[in-house]
Order: structure tokens, then C-alpha cells, then sequence
């Protein structure tokens, strides 16, 4: 309550004509975080009041991948002592505060970057703060290499939230998802560094922790060393609960799979559009296994790379992906069988759950017409209407 006073002091200073009004979109931004607003819709037009608002709704899916990150940064300190030969005398402290310090500089500059262009945009339009890059400022930190420089970063950030979402009108009007936009930038930008196959599992420059640490080791992902026509020689365990080289938050399938039971228990996620990615992702590499163009069996392509982690967090986005019931399950599919294609034929980039997502989100909108036309046909049909 002292809070809640507190800011309805204030607030007055915020609003048209306070000395403070400059700043009113970031004091409502920060007010509608905390608390639900109070607000009603205006009369004349058809309205659904629901008990949770979009920003409840990027808060539980930032709370969805907390298990992913927490893991991903331990994976990160794990590989690296591993790559040491110092693993064995280790403590769990040294290994995830190793990680968490490498993961942190990148979560921030995601969010100061990409919440700063929010922020000023708001102002600027004077509109309200969006809520969309909450989910987005940790996903794209999850999705890079740990290698990747912060001001690489720095400048996806900024592209995907000016020209993947802010210039088609802000959250819930982009086309592409800003995570996905900001991957492919860096890829077509920096291929070097965005390659797919390998990933930097070590720098003992990080706060002087890690001293017997090699100053640089570029391991290849086990996708990299497939796509090589490598033996990984990497253990089913080991793959499915994230003890391997890869991206931050793709490589623990275990603690993807608690991400999406937080997401299909509140409702927030299809569980359509998650089902039939593996629906056609498992479809592809059976076919692909059985012709004998690829070593792995076809369920060992959900527990490598981000397969499960694009499933689940990324091609789900609701703003994104397909709106009809129908089209969810074309869409779905459409992405699992497009990743695995990629993954089988093209060597030069093992890893193609990023890509097959962003050329999904491009057909969602066309997938959504046809069914719509479909079903308008339909009852024109049962109505007697030519």
C-alpha cells in the first residue's frame, strides 16, 4: 500500500502539465508493470476483459525460461573448465558464477539497448511503453553464441526494434519475431561469428576468474561436427540434459521441457503449434534417416541445437505465428520439416531451427487467409450461398 500511495503522490508530476511530463511514458510503463491499471475500455466497441494484461503475459514467459538460462549459464562455466581439464576440482559456485558473469553483460546490454530505443520511441510518439521487448531482451541474449562481442549485439538489438517492430507499429504488430530478426542479422552480417557450427566455450578474462583456463577454445557444437561427417561421440544423457557446447539457452532440453509445461498450464503457449513442430520435424528426419543422408537417429534432432528451444519459446509467439486453429498445425509443421531440411542439406549451417522460424513467421499470415477464405466458403456453402 505504501508503494501504491506513494505513486498516486507522484503521478500528478507525470501527467500533462506536471514538470515531469517528459517522462510520463517510463512512470507508466513502470506504474503498469507493478500494477494491473485500472482503465476500462471505451463504450461503442466489442471488447474481452480478461484477468491477465500482455505484460502479465511476457512476465510468465520470462519466468518460463528461467530454467533454460539458469542452466545455460552453468553450462557455460561447465565447458569451460571441462575444456581446462580443472572440472573435477571445481565447486558448482566456480562453475555457474563463471557462467552467470560471462551471461550477464549480454542480458544487460540486450535490455539497456533495446528498452532504451522502447523508452525513447514512447516518448517521442507519446504513447505507452510497450511491453514486448521484456520476453525479447533475455530470448536474444539465449540465442547467440557466449562468443558473440557485446557491441555485435548491441547493434541487433537495436535493429530488430527499430525495423522488425517499432516501424510496423510496436508490440503486436511486427511480423517477425525482433529475437529471430535480431539472430539473422547477426548471421548475414557477421556469418563468421554466427556460422552455427562451432561456439567459444572459454576466456579466462572474465572478473580474472577461471586462471587455469585457456585464454581462447572454439569448440564445434555436436550439429557442427555432424555436418562435418564427425562421430560427436556425445551421450543421449548428455544431450538431453544440456551438457554440451551450443547456444546460451538451447542446449538443456530438460529445462526447456519445464519452460513448456509453464506455458501449456497457463494457457500462454499453443500447445498446436508445439506439437506439430516436433510433428514435422520427426517426419522429415525419418524420411531423411531412412534414405540414409544423415547419421543420427531421427529423435536424437529434437535434443541437439535449438530444435526444442525454438519449439517451444519461439515459434509459439502469438503475435507471430498463425491465429487460426487450423493454420497452428500447417505452421507448426511448416517450421519442424523446414529446420530439419536445412539441418540434412545444407553442411555449411547445421543448425537451422532460427531460419525455418523466421521464413515461418513470413508464410503465417498467407497460411491464416486460406484457412479463413476456407471457412468463409464453407458456410457460404451450407447456407445455400453462391
Amino acid at each position: 500500500m505504501n508503494l501504491r500511495n506513494y505513486l498516486n503522490k507522484v503521478k500528478p508530476n507525470f501527467e500533462e502539465g506536471g514538470k515531469l511530463h517528459a517522462f510520463r511514458s517510463l512512470f507508466d510503463g513502470f506504474e503498469t508493470f507493478l500494477y494491473v491499471p485500472n482503465t476500462t475500455a471505451k463504450a461503442g466497441s466489442v471488447n474481452i476483459h480478461d484477468a491477465i494484461d500482455s505484460k502479465r503475459i511476457m512476465s510468465m514467459v520470462v519466468i518460463a525460461l528461467m530454467p533454460a538460462m539458469l542452466f545455460g549459464m552453468y553450462n557455460i562455466g561447465y565447458q569451460n573448465y571441462l575444456a581446462a581439464g580443472t572440472l573435477a576440482t571445481a565447486s558448482f559456485r566456480d562453475v555457474f558464477l563463471y557462467g552467470f558473469l560471462a551471461v550477464l553483460p549480454k542480458i544487460l546490454v540486450s535490455y539497456i539497448v533495446g528498452l532504451g530505443i522502447e523508452f525513447a520511441w514512447a516518448q517521442w510518439k507519446g504513447e505507452e511503453i510497450q511491453e514486448g521487448y521484456l520476453v525479447s531482451g533475455i530470448l536474444i541474449p539465449l540465442i547467440v553464441p557466449i562468443g558473440c562481442p557485446l557491441w555485435m549485439l548491441a547493434l541487433a538489438c537495436a535493429f530488430s526494434v527499430i525495423f522488425c517492430k517499432e516501424i510496423f507499429g510496436g508490440t503486436g504488430m511486427n511480423i517477425f519475431n525482433p529475437a529471430i530478426a535480431a539472430r539473422m542479422f547477426l548471421f548475414f552480417s557477421y556469418p563468421s561469428v554466427m556460422t552455427g557450427d562451432k561456439v567459444w566455450v572459454a576466456d579466462n578474462s572474465i572478473f580474472g576468474l577461471g586462471n587455469n583456463l585457456p585464454d581462447t577454445y572454439t569448440a564445434a557444437t555436436p550439429l557442427g561436427m555432424i555436418g562435418q561427417g564427425i562421430d560427436a561421440n556425445v551421450s543421449v544423457a548428455d544431450m538431453a540434459l544440456g551438457f554440451i557446447p551450443g547456444s546460451i539457452g538451447e542446449t538443456s532440453v530438460v529445462a526447456i521441457a519445464i519452460g513448456a509445461v509453464i506455458l501449456l498450464w497457463t494457457g500462454i503457449a499453443s500447445w498446436r503449434t508445439m506439437l506439430s513442430v516436433f510433428v514435422g520435424g520427426g517426419v522429415m528426419a525419418v524420411v531423411f534417416e531412412q534414405l540414409g543422408m544423415t547419421p543420427l537417429p531421427w529423435w536424437e534432432q529434437f535434443l541437439l541445437g535449438g530444435f526444442a528451444f525454438g519449439a517451444v519459446f519461439m515459434a509459439t509467439d502469438p503475435v507471430t505465428s498463425c491465429r487460426t486453429e487450423c493454420g497452428k498445425y500447417i505452421y507448426g509443421f511448416l517450421i519442424g520439416a523446414m529446420a530439419v531440411i536445412i539441418r540434412v542439406m545444407n553442411a555449411g549451417y547445421p543448425e537451422g531451427m532460427m531460419l525455418a522460424i523466421f521464413f515461418g513467421n513470413m508464410f503465417a499470415p498467407t497460411i491464416d487467409h486460406f484457412i479463413v477464405e476456407r471457412n468463409i466458403s464453407k458456410r457460404l456453402k451450407r447456407g445455400g450461398t453462391k
